[in-house]
């Protein structure tokens, strides 16, 4: 009988003998065929594990062909896949392992593993026979993902993915961008990010394509494996196309097989476009958060070239709209808040509710960012609405920084802001009032961030005031610092 989360052996007995994914470090190839004997390892390892429907399986690993065994192992014994970020301190991590309450922990032997939890093991492959599993019976609403995510608490919150959520967002994909078993994508992006799972691989294995995983990016190395596995779609962040477009080889090469370079993770600086558009190539930028897909909109090559900074249309299953301040729909060109709605939303963020009743209101997810739409009904993402900062593809909360900076007894105030960069996107800027200012203070809360935060929310940049703006009311007026750091 086939049951939802089994598609992926479906797409086996289609297409046994192409190519499923690739290693790009080792090379170590699977075909569908062979990616399906993985799975059912996997699966009747976790069924001696004696994990019970509903039991969360976190995952401590870089980027690697068996996570996605893994992950389609849980989603058939009714498990829930949690990847874990392994760049975050410990601290966080901790709060992470406390909230979800894995009943296994596998961690990568590669990286060293500061957790410690009842039931760790190393991802290695079982001994197990490789016979068809048995499918645990799910509903389409229950959870197959969990990605934890920030927010505007500072505590990274469970996003629960059903597989409605995943695979509605792969269908849609496919149909909206029309994706076939002839594509290939390289994907540098971290699997315990959605963009990793979500945003390309899940969409491509299910329509029969070939991923190609890479984990340590290096930009020559990532453009000439581009053309040497004949990718023809790909998604990036801007610092990784920054650094591509600098080499000899970007220069030099020609990539005859790519249909169209993506981008994603954070606003894309004019001059990339302009450097593949100087080439020939196409390129254009997408939209999406971990609750709602990844993916929200397309937009067609061409006119990605014509409209520098549009995602395009909302995709073929799934709604958006935008609203201003008084809850009505924005004309054309004004600027207000995105909504979404679609069944490749989230289900809830795990053990809170209230956040979970605060973001989804009457069917629609409000994504706390902010768009425009022009006369051609093409949406313009312009702005957060939410203090986010994105730097170098990752999302970093100010708040969280901030109070870890206020442990230090001689800070009075501090704001943190995300300052334009022309290679970061953004960089975490920190903005502090001392009591005492002595000559090792700054290494001190540098040594604080390193203790409770991972490298990527470390500020870049730490500028000491004798007090900080204020508005009218006397919040911290961060719009006059970011004009301060403008101007200075």
């Amino acid at each position: 009988m086939f049951v939802e989360q089994a598609w992926i052996l479906k797409r086996a007995s289609l297409s046994p003998t192409r190519l499923a994914l690739i290693n790009l470090e080792t090379n170590e190839q699977w075909t569908y065929q062979q990616l399906a004997n993985e799975i059912a390892t996997w699966s009747h390892f976790f069924e001696r594990q004696k994990l019970q429907q509903g039991s969360r399986v976190a995952i401590f690993a870089r980027n690697n062909i068996s996570l996605f065994a893994i992950l389609f192992a849980c989603g058939l014994r009714g498990l829930i896949y949690v990847p874990l970020n392994w760049r975050m301190s410990l601290e966080e991590l901790h709060h992470i392992m406390t909230d979800a309450a894995p009943s296994l922990v596998l961690y990568d032997q590669d990286l060293t593993c500061p957790l410690k939890w009842k039931n760790m093991q190393p991802i290695q492959q079982p001994i197990e026979p490789a016979t068809f599993p048995n499918v645990t019976q799910m509903d389409t609403n229950d959870p197959w993902l969990m990605i934890y995510t920030g927010g505007t608490t500072g505590k990274a919150k469970g996003v629960v993915l059903s597989f409605n959520s995943v695979n509605w967002n792969a269908i849609n994909t496919i149909i909206s961008w029309g994706l076939n078993e002839d594509d290939c994508t390289l994907n540098y992006m971290p699997m315990f990010h959605t963009g990793g799972i979500n945003a390309l691989c899940i969409p491509l294995l299910m329509a029969g394509g070939t991923v190609v995983i890479g984990d340590k990016f290096e930009a020559e190395h990532a453009l000439t494996a581009i053309n040497q596995y004949q990718a023809t779609i790909s998604l990036f962040v801007p610092t990784m196309y920054q650094a591509m477009i600098t080499t000899k080889y970007f220069q030099e090469a020609s990539f005859p097989t790519v249909k169209v370079f993506l981008s994603g993770g954070a606003p894309c600086p004019h001059p990339i476009y302009d450097a593949f558009f100087k080439k020939g190539l196409y390129f254009k930028e997408g939209y999406g958060l971990t609750e709602a897909g990844p993916n929200n909109f397309y937009i067609s090559r061409e006119v990605a070239y014509r409209k520098k900074g549009a995602v395009g249309k909302s995709m073929q299953f799934n709604d958006t709209k935008i609203v201003n301040a008084m809850g009505k729909n924005c004309a054309t060109n004004e600027v207000g808040e995105l909504y979404v709605r679609g069944q490749h939303m989230f289900r809830f963020y795990w053990n809170n509710q209230l956040e979970t009743e605060k973001t989804i209101q009457d069917g629609w997810l409000k994504t706390g960012d902010l768009a425009m739409m022009d006369e051609d009904g093409d949406y313009y993402i312009v702005g957060r609405s939410k203090e986010m900062i994105i730097s170098g593809g990752e999302n970093v909360y100010p708040q969280e920084v901030e109070q870890c900076i206020l442990r230090h007894p001689f800070v009075k105030e501090v704001a943190v802001i995300g300052a334009p960069d022309d290679y970061w996107g953004e960089i975490v800027t920190a903005f502090i009032v001392c009591t005492h200012q002595t000559a090792i203070i700054l290494e001190e809360i540098r040594a604080l961030c390193r203790e409770s935060l991972g490298r990527y929310k470390m500020p870049k940049k730490f500028i000491f005031l004798d007090e900080l703006p204020k508005t009218i009311v006397g919040k911290i007026d961060k719009k006059a610092l970011q004009f301060y750091f403008e101007r200075s």
